[in-house]
């Protein structure tokens, strides 16, 4: 498989920020499609994709998720074209026959075990959430990830039968780099990892 050239790995890696200031444009249906459709590739436990995805922007829903929001995430959230609400579904487990039809016995790894639904639906979520970020970057978005809400309150508002719960929030549009601080330090190598 050949190396992404420089340009692609300064879009989703090098040159990318964490955005809190957005132009006033839409992002249309097809782009939030097309992101969904890159990210849905990224694997996930026995591909259990237990990722649900709520794509808030329409003033109504904006409304009933701001009394959730925390105070310093209302403005950059109420601002953006659109946030999401990544969230897992609890009863993932039920479309492994489909997802996963070469274990047959995958959805026995979880019905009746609220513990492994709970990791595997948490871990999971977070990393297609994480597919998310990276595809929507690859499409040419600016992502503002966080998770300063109260997960109870987003899960009371948008997800009432609990079926599903909240994990982290995204908002998504085109950023304004004239308001971003200058990039924060990373850890040299050495710092964070090891080779064993």
């Amino acid at each position: 498989m050949p190396t992404l050239p420089d340009a692609s790995l300064d879009q989703l890696f090098r040159s990318a920020r964490t955005h809190r200031w957005w132009e006033e444009r839409p992002i249309p249906e097809e782009i939030l499609r097309a992101v969904m459709d890159l990210a849905k590739m990224g694997p996930t436990s026995a591909n259990s994709s237990p990722g649900r995805f709520v794509f808030v922007v329409s003033p109504e829903a904006k409304e009933r998720l701001r009394p959730h929001l925390d105070e310093g995430n209302v403005r950059q959230t109420m601002s953006a074209p659109a946030t999401v609400i990544v969230a897992y579904d609890t009863e993932f487990y039920e479309k492994l026959a489909f997802l996963a039809p070469h274990s047959r016995d995958a959805r026995g790894w979880f019905a009746g075990k609220p513990q492994a639904i709970e990791e595997t639906g948490f871990r999971n979520s977070s990393l297609q959430g994480a597919y998310l970020i990276m595809a929507a970057r690859a499409l040419g978005l600016d992502c503002g990830p966080m998770s300063g809400f109260s997960r109870k309150g987003v899960d009371q508002a948008f997800f009432p039968d609990g079926k599903l719960k909240s994990n982290f929030l995204i908002n998504l549009g085109y950023g304004l780099a004239d308001k971003l601080h200058p990039r924060q330090p990373r850890f040299a190598f050495e710092e964070f990892c090891t080779i064993a």
